[in-house]
């Protein structure tokens, strides 16, 4: 009698796992989702049992953060290889965290100047605010080190701001930025100005931008702004500048043909808005640059606006004049450039509060203009300098406008942008950690 119950249970059991593999077997069919899921467990199973290998520089080189529009909660890693990777996987985990998760990666292979490199992008959503986690990336039995990364949170924070760093070999920029970043190890995010390179098509150069900030770029997102060099082929002719394109996936503008030209993001209560300020550059392939770019402005402004507003762009709104000492003979009155009387009018209706711009490697703080006039009200007014080899000492006369000039003949400096509970400051460095000029900006009173 026994027996027979047994010989009943096991039957009812069997049948039990049947019906539970047929259901498995439907759902891992018909759901895309769970096998996703399911292959991801696996995925991160296999990652926590193995030991991995380094992988080396040519399988995995550049490595950088790139900033997103909601940086509290999300990250791109990016990085590039000599040949395509077989396996790519980024994995991230909470600090103190054994176990963590696997995101898709994108690989693009990428041809410019005659050479070929592959891209490798994977977004990283759903960080907690003020959280610290691990990142690596993998390939195969390969995998890089862990990499610190940091979820944005509260409204105060510390940012590095890079001017033009265009070089002939890049030795001044690194002996500009990479002591910056010592200096400023509680950065949450770095700037670059426009013209991270001299030529936008030299692969060699791109390398050696990222070669001197991998060991910042690795652990803080960068927020790039294009620059005319970014535009300019080998035989310096301009063209659509596919270097930056591709080297940078940025927040989407929710345009597709101005993919990675400008953007906006947003740092607490502070918002951001990077302009594409190569008009004269790309006016053969994007004749409506400048309409379409407002439009975009006007409609991110009204959606996004926060208490504080800061503005990046390549080029100066000012128009300098040639010192007549080292540049006799050239004329040209003082004012204000084409992107000046474009743009001002615009960053005094949307209430900016700070305007960042570089392009002609000088250092000029303007103070507060409102109706393109001296005011306690209106943007204030930032020249960032140079940080790269690429210096033009005594070129520009002293702007009517001009509050403080870097000391002459200019060398390198880099700017840090801090955001206080009640204010904006700004303070220009020399490398060697020489305090240049101080900018404070609180709210003005309308």
């Amino acid at each position: 009698m026994k027996r027979n119950v047994s010989i009943k249970n096991s039957r009812i059991l069997v049948g039990i796992l049947v019906l539970l593999g047929a259901v498995l077997a439907g759902i891992w069919r018909f759901s895309p989702w769970f096998r996703t899921w399911a292959m991801g467990k696996a995925e991160q199973a296999r990652g926590a049992a193995i030991h991995y290998d380094l992988l080396d520089e040519v399988e995995a080189r550049n490595i950088r953060q790139v900033m997103t529009a909601d940086p509290a909660h999300s990250r791109v890693i990016m990085w590039q290889s000599d040949y395509a990777v077989k396996e790519p996987v980024l994995e991230y985990r909470m600090e103190g965290k054994e176990n963590g998760e696997t995101v898709p990666v994108q690989a693009e292979k990428f041809t410019d100047g005659g050479k070929n490199t592959w891209i490798y992008r994977a977004r990283i959503s759903g960080l907690e605010p003020g959280q610290t986690y691990g990142y690596r990336i993998r390939d195969g039995k390969k995998a890089t080190a862990w990499m610190s990364l940091k979820a944005f949170a509260g409204n105060t924070f510390k940012a590095l701001v890079f001017p033009d760093s265009q070089s002939a070999d890049y030795s001044a920029w690194k002996a500009t930025a990479q002591p910056a970043w010592q200096r400023n190890q509680d950065a949450q995010f770095f700037v670059n100005m426009g013209d991270q390179v001299d030529n936008g098509e030299d692969s060699n150069q791109w390398n050696a931008w990222f070669g001197v900030v991998e060991p910042m770029a690795e652990k803080i997102p960068v927020a790039p702004v294009m620059g005319n060099h970014e535009t300019y082929n080998l035989n310096w002719k301009v063209r659509m500048p596919e270097g930056y394109l591709h080297h940078f996936v940025l927040p989407d503008n929710g345009r597709e043909k101005y993919r990675n030209q400008f953007y906006s993001f947003t740092v607490g209560d502070v918002h951001f808005v990077v302009l594409n300020t190569q008009n004269t550059e790309l006016k053969e392939w994007e004749p409506d640059l400048m309409r379409d770019q407002q439009e975009w402005f006007r409609e991110d402004m009204a959606r996004n606006r926060k208490t504080w507003n800061i503005v990046l762009m390549h080029k100066d709104p000012f128009q300098y004049g040639f010192n007549p000492e080292t540049r006799p003979g050239r004329e040209r009155a003082e004012g204000f450039s084409e992107e000046g009387r474009e743009w001002m009018p615009i960053f005094d209706q949307y209430g900016v509060d700070l305007v960042l711009s570089a392009h002609l490697h000088t250092y000029r703080n303007r103070g507060r203009i409102y109706d393109f006039q001296r005011a306690d009200r209106g943007p204030a007014y930032v020249i960032t300098g140079v940080a790269g080899d690429v210096r033009y000492p005594g070129l520009w006369k002293r702007h009517p406008l001009d509050l403080t000039v870097a000391p002459q003949p200019e060398t390198d400096n880099y700017l840090v942008l801090e955001k206080k509970e009640d204010s904006l400051e700004i303070q220009c460095f020399l490398p060697d950690g020489t305090l240049v000029d101080t900018v404070t900006v609180g709210k003005s009173e309308e």
